[in-house]
């Protein structure tokens, strides 16, 4: 899949870009993310790629992540 873009929550139509500067400034874990935006907690497709992002900075990614 050498098109394969994935770069925000599809359910909440939130860019990961803007994701990651909330929870940075604000400390939150995946849980806080979850909580405070619903991004993770409705289909759950972007959760890894939550995950990966916080742990990493990325937001944008080439690949699939299965839990």
């Amino acid at each position: 899949m050498p098109n394969l873009i994935i770069s925000k929550c599809v359910c909440r139509e939130m860019p990961f870009t803007r994701l990651l500067p909330l929870a940075r400034q604000r400390g939150w874990s995946l849980v806080d993310l979850i909580r405070e935006t619903g991004c993770g907690g409705g289909c759950g497709l972007c959760r890894p790629y939550l995950v990966r992002m916080l742990a990493t900075g990325e937001t944008v990614f080439h690949d699939l992540i299965v839990e």
